[in-house]
């Protein structure tokens, strides 16, 4: 039974040597062999590999795809006029010298992100105090992006890295300028909008006069129109009764006395006081003649 477990035990301890000279390098990873402390060999081809059994030798991997870095803090810049602004920028970087990246700033990237991030500052800060406001923001923006990726290769070399891109992300001015631009811009707004409710009211007042105006014209036109047929309908109506009158005199006179009469009686209120001789009551005596009283001045 001992015999057996020292076979079994010197298997798994042979097993563990064997599995600790074995290592996989990743596709997206570098392996970096350390030989008591000194960096011994670079592995960027992706596979199985093998290195001596710890302490003599261990293996470091990095990351070989691109790393973003995004601006730790806001911080203003002033332009070539003066003008503050605040620039939010990324980085985008992978490792190209694994070797000088360790040299410089170890195994973990935090250490590079926290050196590499003020370099990027001073490289924007460098550009954007060049150029003015329009600059910036619109005709030289991609300039600007160019020149600090431009700036950043020769400080990148020393870090072990490649910068691939640079970008700004947000460029704005500080807090109380902007708040400051914000109130002129509501300002020119509201006097913008005023002008308009303006015109609007003028044009409103207008449309009602002009409106105004059309409807006594209208209705002048029209009573005209309606007078003037009117006093047609009575010179029309007039000639009737001329003409009627005419051809037959006492029944002319007979059809007055009897609308003097309706004009007189025409209220059982009425009363009038006259000789039952006199003229106005001829035609209720059958003469054939009407009375002279069947006048205006009979009937009042």
């Amino acid at each position: 039974m001992n015999r057996i477990g020292l076979i079994v035990a010197g298997a798994l301890i042979a097993l563990m040597l064997v599995a600790s000279t074995l290592f996989v390098v990743d596709q997206r990873q570098v392996g970096v062999v350390y030989a008591l402390g000194e960096i011994k060999d670079v592995i960027t081809e992706p596979g199985l590999k093998f290195k001596l059994p710890p302490p003599f030798q261990n293996v470091v991997f990095l990351d070989r795809r691109v790393q973003t870095l995004d601006s730790p803090e806001t911080r203003p810049i002033f332009t070539a006029e003066k003008k503050s602004l605040v620039i939010d920028w990324l980085v985008k970087w992978r490792l190209s010298d694994p070797k000088q990246f360790i040299r410089n700033n170890g195994a973990d990237f935090r250490n590079l992100e926290s050196r590499l991030a003020p370099v990027v500052q001073a490289a924007f800060n460098e550009e954007i105090t060049r150029r003015d406001v329009r600059g910036v923001l619109a005709t030289e923006r991609e300039k600007v992006m160019l020149d600090v990726r431009t700036r950043l290769a020769d400080e990148a070399k020393s870090f072990g890295i490649e910068i691939v891109d640079v970008r700004i992300k947000r460029v704005d001015f500080v807090a109380d300028i902007t708040d400051s631009v914000y109130r002129r811009m509501e300002s020119e707004r509201k006097q913008v909008a005023n002008e308009l409710r303006s015109q609007g009211a003028a044009e409103g007042e207008k449309i009602r006069a002009d409106a105004d105006r059309q409807r006594e014209v209208i209705i002048a036109e029209a009573y005209r129109d309606a007078q003037k047929i009117k006093g047609e309908g009575d010179a029309k109506a007039s000639a009737l009764y001329a003409d009627a009158f005419g051809r037959d005199a006492q029944f002319a006179q007979f059809y007055r006395s009897l609308e003097a009469y309706r004009a007189t009686f025409r209220s059982k209120g009425d009363v009038m006081v006259l000789d039952s001789g006199s003229d106005f009551f001829r035609a209720m005596r059958g003469s054939g003649s009407a009375p002279a009283a069947a006048s205006p001045a009979a009937r009042k």
